[in-house]
């Protein structure tokens, strides 16, 4: 691996530069760039695809349609409700793909359209009646026996009725706040001649949605409890005949608003903001097809949306409720077959010492997570340490990391944590470790002004023989226990003197305010790693050029930066050999005569999260190989602060490279991306190749070698 000093640390830049080469469209017209929205709705449809996929068990495929729908939410959430502000503001101008707010809105409703459909009629014509076969029913109150419909009266009676608030809508009972998500019923009155016509029963969270049906042995009944509340509707609003209930489920823009250079707290700030989240614009509404046009015409009025923004489905309102089934279903022949992580080093082994031979890789889930965790509590515990600094971007309910970090405070250890309060969804559960933390007296550091700390960094300051050695954690994935079992992610443990003084220097950046003047080895943003990254395609490019092998693969989430597809587009035009492992979304066009037809592809989609960022740049046969928490996309470039690594042992390199081959050889799982935007599954004609199972192999191996 090259030896040479990145170049110096400069000022964070804010925004992507501005200035970029005209891109109208390559040669049959089409935009030069795949719109990201719709590059994220193919990512969504592979997951989905997964749901299809006969040879998953069943029980899986269940998990895969929960997945889209907590997917969809987030999307409609975030992505569409920006765009309808955009739209709504005039403030719209089309992006690098060449699409306005307004056309994107309209591509999104048709592609999601389609995709909603698929995923109901997957239920509908393959796991419903699957698990039926596998005596795992969902019924409606038509199809229960008489004890059944007596056990949900009385649990009616008792557990739901006496929470129940119905609303009768008229002129002066207006229509209340539904929550974001929540699930409601409307009730439509027979007699024409009251003031009112409706009444609205929201559902209360508190009260599970999915009821088992008791007495069913080894089986599996259940009900859901929006069916409940309708079977019962006449009970709820009695002394009146109900001409029909009907369930919706709203979704609201969930985006924070504030302004942090106006804000003297930012942690207020946004707990003030998640106050209102429930409360946003609504941006979709979701009800069953058999819903009547005048009932889904007073909601779109109700909620000013358009008729675009109506989702009429044949099925459960919200897969994702059916989640938590997955773990209550006691059927291990339907679920994948259990994997314990193969240990990285004995329980016994002495953590730092073994640091100090060499550098350790990690790879998650396949080895074990105890070493990072182990990092952390065995510094708390060591008399020793003199100083623990970590990032917690997001982390478990009751995460180990937080109580360590606790445990070394109040032991007289210097002990930081920047604990990043705009991690998306997750900022509640951030500001309550962040309170939990000062009062045990950490020192505690929300980010900085303008940016995301969405680094993955833990430095242990150890006095060893009198004097002092710096012990540093650096991942692609969050201290996260829970997701570190479902998360494909790497983790570098180091104690490499200018490694150590890298990540100081970091934190002393994040804590202090202060600017990264320069670094030894590792890469930061939003300082200097896209203009590494830069660099490094470039001298890929030129090495083709003169006659040298040039080589570019790469693994990441998303893949969105224009300056860096379009030099990966010079680079392919030079001849350089490109193969791109991206999960999720995707702005570049592969396979491109003239353009981009030295470029794949690919997006693997399994048992796992892909999540790792290697970045890998052959160097004229001396390889640059980087284990990176950043995506190549335009905020982890200049909105946050993100780390590079670059793998410095030549055996862990080539263990690297080789993660990266195997992600590539896999035919099982992955899919190709095609010039016009959309995926196929890879079947090259070799022997079948699942790279996950491929690791998991692996590491059952190396568990069964200790």
């Amino acid at each position: 691996m090259s030896d040479a000093a990145p170049s110096a640390v400069t000022e964070p830049s804010k925004e992507s530069p501005a200035t970029l080469p005209a891109v109208p469209a390559y040669t049959d017209g089409s935009a030069r760039y795949i719109n990201r929205e719709l590059s994220w709705l193919e990512f969504n449809q592979r997951v989905l695809d997964e749901a299809w996929e006969a040879s998953n068990p069943l029980l899986e495929r269940l998990k895969f349609l929960c997945i889209v729908s907590s997917n969809l939410d987030e999307f409609f959430e975030v992505r569409v409700a920006g765009l309808k502000q955009q739209h709504e503001t005039s403030s719209s101008k089309p992006g690098p793909d060449g699409m306005n707010a307004a056309e994107q809105l309209d591509a999104v409703a048709v592609r999601v359209r389609k995709m909603v459909d698929d995923q109901y009629r997957c239920w509908r014509e393959q796991l419903a009646p699957g698990m039926a076969a596998e005596g795992i029913r969902f019924l409606k109150f038509h199809e229960l026996d008489e004890a059944s419909l007596a056990h949900f009266e009385r649990y009616f009676e008792e557990e739901v009725y006496p929470i129940l608030t119905p609303l009768a809508i008229d002129p002066s009972h207006p229509f209340p706040t539904i929550l974001n998500k929540s699930l409601n019923v409307a009730v439509e009155f027979a007699n024409k001649d009251l003031q009112a016509q409706y009444a609205l029963v929201q559902v209360p969270r508190i009260l599970p949605r999915v009821l088992r049906v008791p007495d069913r042995g080894s089986s599996y009944d259940f009900v859901f409890i929006g069916d409940l509340i309708k079977h019962h509707a006449a009970k709820i609003v009695s002394g009146v005949e109900i001409a029909g209930a009907h369930l919706f489920r709203v979704t609201r823009n969930s985006n924070l608003y504030y302004d942090e250079e106006e804000t003297n707290n930012l942690l207020s700030a946004i707990e003030e903001e998640l106050r209102r989240r429930n409360r946003g614009k609504a941006v979709r509404l979701e009800l069953h097809d058999d819903c009547p046009t005048h009932i889904q015409e007073v909601l779109l009025r109700t909620f000013e949306l358009e008729p675009q923004d109506l989702y009429a489905i044949h099925g459960p309102i919200n897969f994702r409720r059916l989640m938590p089934l997955l773990g209550e279903i006691d059927r291990p022949d339907l679920k994948d077959e259990p994997f314990t992580p193969a240990p990285v080093l004995p329980p016994e082994a002495d953590l730092f010492a073994n640091i100090r031979k060499g550098d350790i890789l990690v790879h998650h889930p396949y080895d074990s997570f105890r070493p990072v965790v182990d990092f952390i509590e065995r510094a708390a515990a060591d008399p020793n340490v003199l100083a623990i600094k970590q990032t917690l971007y997001r982390t478990s309910g009751d995460s180990p990391f937080v109580k360590a970090m606790i445990r070394a405070a109040r032991e007289g250890k210097q002990v930081a944590a920047v604990v990043e309060l705009k991690a998306r969804f997750d900022e509640e559960a951030n500001i309550r470790w962040a309170r939990m933390l000062e009062e045990a007296g950490v020192t505690v550091v929300y980010g900085l002004l303008g940016y995301k700390t969405h680094c993955k960094a833990a430095l242990v300051v150890r006095r060893e023989e009198g004097a002092i050695r710096r012990y540093v954690h650096l991942g692609t994935g969050n201290y996260h226990p829970s997701t570190a079992k479902l998360y494909t992610d790497l983790g570098l443990f180091t104690c490499d003197e200018k490694i150590g003084e890298d990540v100081t220097e970091l934190f002393n950046a994040l804590t202090g305010l202060a600017q990264l003047q320069s670094s030894h080895k590792m890469l930061f943003s939003p300082f200097n790693f896209h203009s590494r990254m830069l660099e490094m395609v470039r001298r890929e490019t030129a090495n083709a050029k003169a006659g040298k092998k040039g080589a570019i693969y790469a693994k990441m989430n998303s893949l969105l930066e224009p300056q860096l597809i379009d030099a990966l587009y010079e680079a392919s035009q030079a001849g350089v050999e490109v193969r791109l492992l991206v999960r999720g979304i995707c702005a570049l066009r592969a396979n491109v005569p003239g353009l981009s037809e030295n470029i794949q592809v690919r997006s693997l989609v399994g048992r796992f999260l892909e999540h790792s960022r290697i970045y890998y740049f052959e160097n004229g046969g001396n390889p640059d190989v980087f284990i990176a928490s950043a995506d190549w996309m335009q905020r982890n470039c200049f909105h946050r602060y993100e780390t590079c690594t670059p793998i410095g042992d030549p055996a862990l390199r080539e263990k690297v490279a080789g993660i990266l081959e195997d992600g590539w050889k896999d035919n099982v799982k992955s899919t190709q991306l095609q010039a016009s935007g959309t995926y196929t599954r890879v079947r090259d004609g070799k022997e079948p190749f699942d790279a996950q199972e491929h690791f998991l192999r692996l590491a059952r191996e190396a568990a069964g070698s200790w």
